[in-house]
């Protein structure tokens, strides 16, 4: 490209004046660099704020394998390679829960609803308190937070203080009963949850991790310990509804063909011990009629017992046993903040700041100096 451009048989290009000048822009710098230096020890010094105001966070995390009973697949392994690419080709009939469902069972209100109610034990409150409580009560920002509430998010501060009120939902006066019904302050709380209750799925080893992040270590350990109950009893009860429903038709229909057996019974005992002694035929068709009625009672009720035994087994076959790899365990060590991080990220942001100033300003300068020489 050179031999060319000194070429002076071929046309020679003008040599262009905006091309970037690496020594002027690093005279520059050295020349601004008090500046530079000054912004960035600032955004030093408000990383180092930010890394020692924000609140501590803790984190567990549990692992389990969900195992359930009941028939197993004809397929064989063929199913478990077909999960890994994302087919079902099981088999067996059942109604089994996929573990990719978990996050939303997990996301859903009435677990949020649930877990917003689980009373947890904090360092400073002398009795235990329900998450929402915790939130709405005692939980504190920080002094990181109140600065950022009434400086950059004061206008969202005084909108709420402003409009909450106006727009607090009334209880509608129709029946509600089987609706269910978040006031304002646990649908905000019902969000938060999400970022600090989730559940991932490994799909290649169906490995189920849940994570809860709490402000102090002993509340975390207890939320994600409830989250783990409140998971295991949501999916049990989704995969035993229908065998569950059956077994309450069962028992239902068991304990009311035990009364009609047992009256049965009584009655013929009665007649018995009423006609020892009397041999004539309306007696004997009598009595005949009450031993059918006996004998029918008796074998609907054996059957409904039998029927009765197979659906509690049912039951138990069809509840799915979770095998716990990584128990929930109290943390030592906070989640966040990480503070060196955030004191290099603020520095190299402060930096960076820095030297966009100092650019700023020159090439600003540049410009209004071409503006007035135009004029």
């Amino acid at each position: 490209m050179t031999e060319l451009q000194n070429n002076p048989l071929l046309p020679q290009q003008p040599v262009e004046e905006d091309e970037i000048d690496l020594i002027q822009l690093a005279k520059t710098l050295w020349e601004s660099r008090k500046t530079v230096l000054k912004v960035t020890i600032i955004f030093m010094v408000l990383g180092l704020l930010v890394a020692i105001f924000t609140p501590p966070e803790y984190q567990v995390t549990t692992v389990m394998v969900p195992q359930v009973g009941g028939e197993k697949s004809k397929l064989g392994g063929l199913s478990s390679l077909a999960a890994m690419a994302g087919v079902n080709l099981n088999a067996s009939g059942g109604s089994e829960i996929s573990p990719l469902v978990y996050p939303k069972i997990v996301q859903s209100i009435p677990f949020k609803k649930a877990l917003l109610q689980t009373k947890l034990t904090f360092e400073g409150i002398d009795h235990p308190v329900t998450y929402y409580d915790y939130y709405m009560n005692y939980y504190e920002t920080g002094f990181l937070g109140n600065i950022m509430k009434y400086t950059i998010g004061l206008p969202w501060t005084i909108k709420k203080a402003l409009f909450t009120r106006k727009k607090a939902r009334v209880k509608p006066l129709a029946d509600t009963s089987r609706l269910i019904w978040l006031t304002e302050d646990q649908e905000q709380l019902a969000k938060y949850l999400d970022e600090t209750v989730y559940v991932n799925v490994d799909d290649k080893t169906g490995n189920v991790s849940l994570t809860a992040i709490m402000p102090q270590p002993l509340a975390a350990a207890q939320l994600g310990q409830r989250a783990q109950e409140l998971l295991q009893k949501f999916i049990i009860g989704f995969r035993i509804k229908k065998a569950k429903a059956q077994l309450n038709f069962i028992q239902g229909r068991y304990v009311v063909r035990k009364k009609d057996f047992e009256a049965a019974q009584d009655r013929l005992a009665r007649f018995l011990d009423k006609n020892r002694n009397v041999s004539t035929a309306i007696a004997q068709a009598q009595q005949e009629r009450l031993q059918n009625e006996y004998q029918l009672a008796f074998g609907v009720y054996s059957n409904l017992a039998q029927q009765l035994e197979q659906a509690k087994i049912q039951v138990k076959q069809e509840t799915p046993v979770f095998s716990i790899i990584q128990p929930i365990t109290i943390p030592n060590e906070r989640y966040k903040p990480k503070r060196t991080q955030i004191l290099i990220i603020w520095t190299f942001l402060g930096l960076v700041v820095g030297i966009g100033l100092v650019f700023g300003k020159k090439y600003f300068n540049k410009f209004k100096e071409e503006w007035n020489e135009k004029e």
